[in-house]
């Protein structure tokens, strides 16, 4: 069995090798994470969030599926860029699985299992209640306070299906997502600790014209050791010293120009993942001096690195800002989609209660680096259409360009400005 697994991590792109499937093997025959390497738990999906092992599952000794995933994890990803791939590649391998010690006979089954998508009429869809943003939030409170068990395609309680601005599964025009998946993409807010895929920039371009846009930011200048033949200084002074040879060298040149590029990660943004991460693999090859943070949707106190250690490792936004000085040349990268409250309104986070807009902090961004630009990866076609990308768009004084080769050259010239 673990010889078709290890061939399927190599057949989705992970640099696995017969040392670290071997490591594999003997950590399962040393027993560290349980006796029986076959009786596993589901696997419909890789256990992301930290789910419990059920208490049935100690009792007999069996080793979990959560148990095998991490252990394999541990011995055979080296890099945590690849966390993802490593993900998906042990979905697709384990899917089916079916658990093999008994469900807990108490176990309230209708409360978990997810309801089928609702056929709902347009007439259904047109009589959902559309909320303020303060009014939202109180009547939240009040539904928390009082709603004592799991609710169905309703329009009124938190639960599943139905048009309720609470929940998931239905259609609201906007509302508060609590778990579930993301449908209409109308939320102001959502209530669930997600894991966003990190951009990859080892991936390999179908073309190098993003290559040869993001080339004219480049500047260059001589700096460090004389390890370089200057040709025509040595042939002037060759000429000079009667035809005796004098070598003159200079330092290599190297591009000075740097970069802090901030990247919208997970939501809408799942659906250029891979323009995104051509983009990103092309700046990493071009550019020496490149920083570079990941964001939700729209940018707030904190930044971070790692999209696994998002809320464990975060970056204040404030020391992003002193950390660079005004050299750097600022690229955002997002599509600006998301509810105009995301922007403008104090706590308007889809994931917390942000203290302060994130018209506040673009607007600090953008003065502390002067130079600055946001590439957007939708259409431009569909611009005019929504409200938060004409709200980011002034913010950032029109300096928003489309991810396609010509707005990267606007974008690329605006920044040398």
């Amino acid at each position: 069995m673990l010889i078709d697994f290890f061939y399927t991590l190599r057949a989705a792109g992970l640099p696995v090798s017969v040392k670290e499937l071997l490591t594999l093997l003997e950590a399962l025959k040393l027993g560290l994470i349980g006796p029986h390497s076959l009786a596993v738990k589901d696997a419909s999906a890789p256990p992301l969030a930290g789910g419990a092992d059920t208490g049935q599952d100690a009792e007999q000794g069996a080793l979990s599926m959560e148990d095998f995933y991490f252990l394999a994890r541990m011995t055979l990803i080296k890099d945590e860029r690849h966390f993802d791939k490593f993900d998906r590649a042990f979905q697709a391998y384990f899917k089916g699985l079916e658990l093999l010690t008994d469900s807990p006979k108490d176990m309230p089954l209708q409360w978990l299992k997810d309801a089928i998508d609702r056929l709902l009429s347009p007439e259904d869809k047109a009589r959902a209640k559309m909320l303020d943003w303060d009014e939202l939030m109180k009547t939240l409170e009040k539904r928390l306070k009082e709603q004592q068990e799991r609710h169905d395609g309703g329009s009124k309680w938190i639960g599943t299906g139905g048009t309720s601005p609470f929940g998931h599964s239905g259609f609201n025009p906007q509302g508060i997502r609590i778990g579930g998946q993301s449908g209409q993409r109308r939320a102001l807010k959502v209530w669930e600790q997600r894991a966003y895929q990190d951009y990859d920039d080892g991936q390999a371009l179908g073309t190098r014209n993003i290559k040869m846009a993001v080339r004219r930011l480049r500047r260059f200048a001589r700096e460090g050791q004389a390890l370089e033949l200057d040709l025509d200084d040595t042939i002037h002074s060759t000429a000079a010293n009667a035809g005796f040879l004098d070598i003159k060298m200079v330092p290599e040149k190297h591009n000075h120009v740097k970069v802090l590029l901030l990247m919208d990660v997970g939501g809408s943004m799942d659906d250029h993942v891979q323009r995104v991460s051509e983009l990103f693999s092309a700046v990493s090859a071009e550019l020496k001096h490149l920083e570079f943070y990941y964001f939700h949707n729209c940018v707030y106190d904190y930044l971070w690195k790692n999209n696994h250690r998002r809320f464990a490792e975060k970056h204040p936004t404030w020391d992003v800002i002193r950390k660079y000085n005004k050299d750097y040349k600022l690229i955002f990268v997002g599509d600006a989609t998301m509810s105009p409250y995301e922007i403008v309104q104090p706590g308007g986070s889809v994931e917390y209660n942000n203290e302060e807009a994130g018209a506040v902090w673009l607007t600090r961004l953008t003065q502390a680096f002067p130079k600055s630009v946001w590439i957007n990866p939708e259409p431009q076609g569909v611009w005019g259409y929504r409200q938060s990308i004409d709200l980011v768009s002034q913010l950032m004084s029109k300096r928003m360009f489309a991810l396609t080769l010509s707005g990267l050259e606007q974008a690329m010239r605006e920044l040398n400005r």
